[in-house]
């Protein structure tokens, strides 16, 4: 059972992934820089960072199994927090250290941490779920 709900907590933060890009495409590209071609979308664009994502989802969410296996951590409750927190005080703090050094707008960090704090908080009420 441990590895469908890795699987299943995985696929839906990254499923939620997709609609967060979705919704902020325009401001994302714009505050990362990107250049676009006539139709709006990435030059360049390729399936990796869609398949390295969907990698990293696995990742997140089979540590924060084991996380919350040695946490005691069953309610829905508290996966949800707990998921929250790894995303807000974890991650995202790692992304705001990347991006300054790298001087990417803030707006940037704004995006890309907030998907990690809401991701990891779907990846945690998935888990709990289970």
């Amino acid at each position: 059972m441990g590895l469908v709900s890795v699987i299943v907590a995985a696929a839906a933060a990254w499923l939620f992934g997709a609609g967060w890009y979705m919704m902020l495409s325009k401001p994302w590209i714009e505050a990362a820089g990107l250049e676009c071609d006539e139709t709006g979308r990435p030059k360049g664009g390729s399936p990796l960072p869609f398949l390295l994502s969907a990698l990293a989802m696995l990742l997140v969410a089979g540590m924060m199994r084991h996380i919350f296996a040695m946490a005691g951590i069953a309610s829905v409750g508290g996966g949800l927090i707990a998921g929250l927190g790894i995303g807000l005080f974890f991650i995202s703090p790692w992304i705001m250290i990347n991006n300054a050094y790298a001087m990417r707008p803030f707006r940037l960090t704004l995006i890309d941490g907030g998907y990690a704090t809401f991701g990891c908080a779907v990846i945690g009420l998935v888990l709990a779920l289970f």
